[in-house]
């Protein structure tokens, strides 16, 4: 028997822009357990970067991860504008009345080292990084009821493990979210809401160009890149009954590697 640990529960999973990214990737792993999705995606974003946004767009998107059989809506949102997450979480609860579970996948990643670094670069990565997510987590906190199930996903980077001196407003934002998830576990535990941080670390998901991505082929211990899936599968897992004595933590699923 087909066994759906997340059947009638509903996940919204923010970043979900691009079917070679993360938040596509554990937006079909949450369908493929069971939970119908609401999916916060922004184009326009991906089309300024030199890996570009998905051909097909959202509709494309949306249709394969109703392959399962799961209900899906979307919503195209700038989490730069304070406006947006509240919005987000509004439009999910109009979708589906309640949700269960965030995935706060969404991030502003462009390089800056010390000397390029700028205040609008800062403070662009703060508003769209920390700002957008912890505003997310109090909408989303807000309605929870404190059924079963609740789960907060966050996600970091390898700030922690390795030097990035090449992407220092990035790095700030992420550890920020690093730094918050104690406190957001010990606060919304009495909610019944688990809350953890996962570090995907190196993933590809084709952003990166042939050089960095060689040297972080020959710097893993298991010689190549992590996948989208490998970080899908975790947050899966996370986000099961199965994992409900685990929160406060900070995972680190880089192969071990950084």
């Amino acid at each position: 028997m087909l066994t759906l640990p997340l059947r009638n529960r509903v996940a919204l999973v923010t970043g979900v822009s691009r079917r070679k990214g993360i938040g596509f990737a554990i937006a079909r792993r949450l369908a493929a357990l069971g939970a119908s999705l609401f999916v916060q995606g922004w184009r326009t974003f991906d089309a300024a970067q030199a890996w570009g946004a998905d051909p097909e767009g959202m509709a494309a998107l949306v249709a394969a991860l109703r392959q399962d059989g799961q209900e899906v809506q979307a919503l195209e949102a700038d989490l730069s504008d304070p406006d947006a997450p509240r919005a987000v979480v509004a439009a999910a609860q109009r979708a589906f009345g309640h949700l269960d579970i965030l995935v706060a996948n969404h991030a502003y990643s462009t390089l800056g080292s010390l000397e390029a670094v700028t205040a609008e670069q800062i403070d662009q990565h703060m508003a769209v990084n920390v700002r957008g997510t912890l505003l997310l987590t109090k909408h989303f906190a807000a309605q929870h009821d404190g059924r079963s199930g609740g789960r907060l996903i966050l996600l970091t980077s390898g700030q922690h493990l390795n030097p990035m001196p090449n992407e220092l407003a990035y790095i700030a934002s992420k550890g920020a979210l690093h730094q918050l998830t104690l406190s957001l576990s010990a606060h919304l535990i009495q909610r019944g809401i688990t809350v953890n941080t996962v570090n995907p670390g190196a993933t590809d998901s084709g952003y990166a160009d042939p050089e960095s991505y060689a040297a972080v082929q020959r710097a893993n211990p298991q010689g190549r890149w992590g996948m989208p899936d490998d970080a899908a599968r975790l947050i899966g897992w996370l986000c099961t009954d199965e994992a409900a004595w685990i929160t406060g933590q900070v995972i680190n699923s880089t192969g071990g590697g950084w």
